[in-house]
Parts: structure tokens; sequence; C-alpha cells
């Protein structure tokens, strides 16, 4: 048995929660804010997220961090603005054997760092990995079969999230280019929104599909440009993370775009949905393409 902390009890922290505690890990299940713990308590599911989906109460549910020490695992499931701020909290409380995986698919605010640099600028004796993939907590949580990728540095560090995560219903393959597996799974959400615009303007299969292809080579582009290998975004983290958000009702990203595309202000949509990575991404996707004098006319 491990013991593994996930950060953040929204949809994707509670859903690994539950794909956990279900293979019979020990599971601590963090949040901030108390009151949000307490109505998953109340209710035995995160309602709001992941109605249906019984929460055990097994999974030992805390407003604490020092317990972070004796984990074998720490999961980072917040929104990729909070992941800097929520290593530099944990960093105290963590021993060096102890892997820090990050689930959120976007970029640091500010500095437009990819989320591994800055985990790894604050936790400098920590290994890191990311965990990226075609993976909707909705279905996670419920054991629909998932395939996603573990990129670390070092394959041993991704070895161990392999062979602690895998399940009867989860496959992990591990992959070295941690750079390609964080571009893909950030880049693909930008495509995602336009991907909902033209559902929402009531464009075609073929433009959506066109839209699609032209966006991934847009991703590949900037993402081999800044180092990563051609060959991931053919992979789970490239094209196979950008189907699955362009096409399903789970994304935020893609439903939010269509309301775009309905007319709905920008900043109104994102409102409505809650939290929309691909909304933050498309600015800083932006700003790098300037920056590595990139082409990306979908993104611009």
């Amino acid at each position: 048995m491990s013991v593994i902390t996930i950060l953040g009890a929204g949809g994707f922290g509670t859903a690994l929660a539950v794909m956990c505690q279900n293979k019979g890990e020990e599971v601590f299940l963090w949040s901030p804010f108390e009151e949000q713990l307490c109505a998953i308590c109340e209710d035995g599911e995160n309602k709001k997220l992941l109605p249906g989906v019984p929460v055990s109460p097994d999974i030992h549910l805390t407003t604490e961090l020092e317990g972070c020490h004796e984990s074998d695992l720490v999961i980072i499931a917040t929104p990729s603005f909070a992941v800097g701020e929520t290593a530099a909290k944990i960093a105290p409380f963590l021993g060096p054997q102890t892997v820090v995986v990050s689930v959120a698919k976007g970029f640091n605010p500010g500095d437009n760092r990819r989320l591994s640099e800055v985990m790894e600028e604050v936790l400098p004796h920590n290994p890191v990995v990311i965990l990226s993939g075609p993976s909707h907590a909705e279905e996670i949580a419920r054991g629909v079969l998932t395939t996603v990728a573990a990129a670390s540095k070092k394959r041993e560090t991704a070895e161990t999230v392999q062979n602690i995560l895998s399940s009867d219903t989860l496959r992990i393959y591990v992959n070295d280019d941690v750079v390609g597996v964080e571009l893909g799974g950030a880049l693909k959400n930008v495509i995602s929104i336009c991907a909902g615009i033209c559902v929402g303007l009531g464009l075609g299969d073929n433009t959506r599909a066109a839209l699609m292809t032209r966006g991934i080579t847009e991703i590949a582009r900037l993402g081999v440009t800044m180092g990563a290998q051609t060959e991931t975004f053919a992979g789970l983290t490239g094209i196979g993370d950008l189907i699955v958000t362009c096409t399903s009702e789970h994304s935020r990203n893609r439903r939010a775009g269509v309301l775009i595309g309905q007319g709905v202000p920008p900043a109104e949509a994102v409102a409505r949905i809650g939290t929309v990575e691909g909304y933050i991404a498309a600015r800083i996707a932006y700003e790098l393409s300037r920056q590595y004098r990139v082409d990306m006319p979908i993104v611009q």
C-alpha cells in the first residue's frame, strides 16, 4: 500500500482520490477550503463537480499539509495558476523521498514558464513528474478505461508513478520528453476553445477537423522550437489529448468556446463555466509564439 496525498479537491483531484482508494492505496485529499471538504463529507460525493460518484469515508479529507512528509506521492491537482504557490506551501513538509506529480495543464502566470520548471525551482530536492493525457475527471472517477503519460527527466521517477498509479482502468506510459508532454497538455486547451467556437457558430465537421489538424501542427511547431520531440505530439499528450478536449462535452474549454461562438463575451463565458485553462493559456501561447518567432495563426 502506498500513501498518496492529493492537493486540490476539485473534479480531477477528487477523481484521482476515488481511483487510488479503490485500488487499495491510503489517500489524503487536501483542500484549503474547509467548507468544500465538509460538503464532500456530508454528501458522500463531490456533488458540484462529480455528482453521483461516491467518495469513500476511508479517504482522509484534510486542510493540513503536515502529512505530506509520510507520502510516497504528492499529486498537485490545482489549477495551473496555483501550482507554484501550492508547491511552496508543501516544501517545508516533504521528505526527499517523496515524488511530486503535477496533473495541471497550463503555464505559470507572470513569467510563462512550464509548471515543471517552477516545481523544480521551489522543490529542488524532490523528483518531479508531469502526468498528462486524454483524461476527463468524470470518466476516471467512474473507471472508464484511460491512458496517460508520466514524464520526468529521470525514467526511474516516471516508472515509480507508473507502478503506483496504474490500475485495471488506468494505463500509464513513461515518457522522457517533459517539454513536449507539458506543452501538448497546455496548448491543446487553446485549440479546444476554438473548436467550441466552431460549434457555437454552427460550423460543420469539416471545419472542426481542419481546425484540429492545423491546431496540432501549430502546437508541434512551437513545441519543437522550444526543445520538444516531434513524435510526442502524435501521442497521448498531443493528438490524443487534443481529440478528447475538442470533442467532449466534459471539456470546459470547449463549452466556453461554444458560448463565445454564440455571442457571449469571453470573460462572461469563462465565469459561467468555471476554470477554463485555455483562456489564460491563449495569451501565453501568443507571447511564446512571438518570443520564439513561430507562426501560429489559430492562436493569434
